[in-house]
């Protein structure tokens, strides 16, 4: 043996991903690796020591060893194991190509034997190919245990975002800092209004981090908003599967993001103004939008009249605003009236008692029919009745139906303590207007006012609109401006002296 084939690389490999607790460590492979060299007077030209999974081709420092060896600067491979240099066919393919055309004269192993002769690189393939079926049967055994975690309800991966894991009864379970920020996040791209940007700058600003303690980029708001694991669901290799974790959301909250996110408008070109109104109003006479415009320094509304001629004139947004004000106040409680009809929700809310029973066996019926007609199609898809895509498309929209019955259930549930929490909420929201109009800035005084009415118009410089639910109710009773000896007169006039909680079952708030 010349000089020529005393010159070899040696390469190690530790896999991060690697599940073999057996396999030695780095600095173990190279210890003995330097051993075996001086033994058998070999010189080493060069260390390789690579950190990758060997279960795919594309290891950029096996790859660059083979280069060099192709280049002549070595003529054979130090290695602790076969399964060291090569786990998938093509690798271990290209180390046996390069033995037969003698660019690899030789390979040498701690724990393998190799001769470059016929029977020897038999074995050695026989060592890759049981290296490969270790790799495959490993990962197999993985997924045959994720399919059965998912089977049972159990996400077979790390938490994502918003839930952690507990590792001592290991289930996952609802982050209770970050879990807060991810329902925000539904709940305002829901309202339709914020863009994922604006979404994205909200949680950040009130101060949602990633587990690495970073902000949250777009894709990553995107990525949560199109997640059905929030609401109860696992997304798992394109199939839907029923989780036993904790939602933070509702299906149905979640369904409505899907169909803003759908139906979202193309961003707003760059360098458009922004105007506090602009867009909201109609006018009143030809019912155009009316648009906003700067002039001398000043924010005058108008109407656009790109359909017919029109007569109205342009308005102040600061006699708007003012209007605005007005019509907040007349949807408005007193205080002390406010704090009676708070007083008489509560002996209400305490005295109700209803029977949902009935409702609630029916709805555990339909949900156990759901659950048949799952293990059937489970059987049916086993059967070959059905090819993969039928089944899955069919058992999403099973357990989509499951999830809907579920929310309707618990809903349906807390009924009555919901429907008092509405007429709080209603009461409380009347005082909060009182005060917008008195104090509020324009901003929080317009996104109040979107909720009370519709049909919000401009007509002879005048704000028009139709109050609604409940807040139409307040307008016609004209509690604005009374105190509560007055409005308990004019509550008399109108109910008949019987004011209670029938009142609210018929105003909510919509």
């Amino acid at each position: 043996m010349n000089d020529q084939t005393k010159k070899f690389f040696i390469y190690t490999r530790k896999s991060t991903d690697d599940k073999d607790r057996q396999v030695r460590s780095i600095s173990d492979q190279l210890s003995e690796l330097k051993e075996l060299a001086l033994k058998e007077q070999i010189e080493v030209v060069d260390v390789f020591v690579e950190k990758q999974t060997a279960k795919i081709p594309g290891r950029p420092v096996f790859n660059e060893m083979i280069e060099r060896m192709e280049k002549g600067e070595a003529s054979g491979i130090l290695a602790w194991h076969p399964d060291r240099l090569a786990r998938n066919s093509v690798d271990g393919g290209k180390i046996i190509y390069l033995v037969d055309t003698g660019v690899i004269k030789d390979l040498k192993f701690n724990t393998f034997w190799f001769d470059p002769t016929p029977q020897g690189k038999f074995m050695l393939s026989i060592a890759f190919s049981q290296s490969k079926y270790y790799v495959d049967s490993l990962s197999e055994n993985i997924k045959r245990g994720h399919r059965q975690k998912l089977k049972d309800g159990i996400w077979p991966r790390n938490a994502p975002l918003g839930y952690l894991n507990d590792k001592e009864k290991k289930i996952i379970i609802p982050d209770p800092e970050r879990s807060v920020y991810i329902k925000r996040a539904f709940e305002a791209y829901a309202t339709g209004k914020y863009t994922l940007r604006q979404v994205r700058d909200m949680v950040n600003d009130l101060g949602f981090r990633s587990l690495q303690n970073r902000e949250l980029s777009i894709s990553n708001i995107h990525d949560i908003l199109r997640n059905p694991f929030f609401t109860g669901l696992m997304r798992y290799g394109g199939e839907i599967h029923e989780g036993k974790h904790e939602p933070i959301i509702t299906k149905k909250l979640f369904d409505s993001v899907q169909e803003v996110m759908t139906r979202k408008s193309k961003p707003k070109e760059k360098g458009f103004k922004q105007y506090l109104y602009r867009g909201f109003f109609r006018c009143g006479e030809c019912k155009c939008f009316i648009t906003t415009e700067t002039q001398k320094g000043h924010n005058y509304l108008r109407c656009t009249k790109r359909k017919n001629p029109c007569l109205q004139k342009y308005v102040r947004e600061e006699i708007i605003t003012s209007q605005i004000r007005t019509e907040i106040k007349k949807v408005s409680l007193p205080l002390d009236w406010a704090n009676w009809m708070i007083a008489e929700n509560e002996k209400d809310r305490q005295s109700e008692n209803q029977s949902s029973e009935i409702f609630s066996q029916k709805t555990k019926d339909e949900i156990y029919l759901l659950d048949s007609k799952i293990e059937k199609l489970m059987t049916a898809y086993l059967e070959n009745a059905l090819s993969i895509e039928e089944y899955r498309e069919m058992k999403s929209k099973l357990v989509n139906q499951k999830q809907l019955l579920k929310e309707k259930l618990s809903a349906f549930e807390k009924k009555s303590h919901n429907r008092f929490e509405l007429a709080d909420r209603f009461i409380k929201s009347s005082i909060n207007n009182m005060e917008l109009a008195n104090e509020g800035i324009p901003e929080k005084i317009f996104r109040e006012f979107k909720k009370v009415g519709s049909n919000f118009q401009i007509k002879d410089r005048t704000v028009l609109f139709e109050p609604r639910g409940a807040w139409r109710i307040l307008a016609e009773l004209g509690f604005f401006g009374g105190n509560s000896e007055q409005t308990a007169l004019r509550a008399d006039h109108i109910f008949g002296g019987n004011l209670n909680s029938e009142f609210w079952r018929d105003t909510r708030v919509k």
